[in-house]
């Protein structure tokens, strides 16, 4: 019962932790509490939500340890991989596609964790998979925020108030996008993997990987509430199917015999 609700205190502590050093960055107008504000807005959402899926009533293998270190290094890898390949690609192209933004971002939150179930060869229950997917995609998720935060701040010249919108306003939907979606991709991936990468297993996570890089295309191309609504509703809804039939199938091995 206590890990199930462990993700209220985070939450709680995480913004009230956030209101205070906002105020007193308000009061003192010291710059050097911006770089505190942004790292607690940028995290204290993803940062619940792993929490929250860690107290669902699945097995997993992998610690709390090894989780912080998967959303840490999934976000330095991810962030500088897909900024590198979109980058490059921008330059080929001239006019860098929503579809290769997807698609690019999508892979590069997964090779932290494909490392992890295929280097290491641990954590191999397809739940493991699951809560290593929402915590590679809420690294990903933080540091592109802390990003998106920095360059307002920037922009605006220092308007508090257009950071604090941008903070909340992906602070709120980053469950139901970056994390939600890799996720999805992480538990296939992990499926193939106890399923010994039959091909019926591979092609499973081929499509639930193009269907994460669909859903992301319509995000970045949408730019209305409505619909990211819609796409929250869907993606969320998606990953709370995926962790049911996962706690259904408690009693399959982590390997299925040949």
């Amino acid at each position: 019962m206590t890990r199930r609700w462990a993700w209220v205190p985070v939450l709680v502590g995480g913004v009230a932790l956030f209101e205070i050093v906002r105020r007193v960055l308000i009061e003192t107008q010291n710059p050097n509490l911006v770089p505190s504000l942004i790292l607690l807005g940028a995290a204290v959402a993803p940062a619940t939500f792993v929490v929250f899926v860690l107290g669902r009533r699945l097995p997993y293998d992998i610690t709390g340890g090894a989780i912080g270190v998967v959303a840490f290094l999934s976000g330095l890898v991810g962030v500088v991989t897909a900024g590198s390949l979109e980058y490059d690609t921008l330059r080929r192209l001239g006019v860098l596609p929503l579809v290769a933004v997807g698609f690019i971002e999508e892979a590069a939150k997964l090779i932290v964790p494909a490392v992890l179930l295929i280097g290491l060869h641990r954590y191999r229950l397809p739940s493991d998979g699951l809560l290593v997917g929402v915590a590679a995609g809420a690294g990903f998720a933080a540091l592109e925020t802390m990003g998106y935060a920095f360059v307002t701040l920037i922009s605006s010249r220092g308007d508090l108030s257009a950071v604090d919108s941008v903070l909340v306003l992906r602070g709120l939907l980053s469950p139901a996008a970056h994390m939600a979606w890799t996720g999805l991709t992480a538990t296939a991936l992990w499926y193939a993997a106890a399923h010994k990468w039959r091909v019926g297993a591979v092609w499973r996570f081929v499509a639930v990987f193009l269907l994460a890089v669909a859903l992301h295309t319509i995000w970045d191309s949408a730019g209305t509430i409505p619909v990211y609504i819609v796409l929250s509703a869907i993606s969320l809804g998606l990953l709370t199917w995926f962790a049911h039939r996962l706690a259904r199938e408690t009693s399959v091995p982590a390997e299925v015999p040949a």
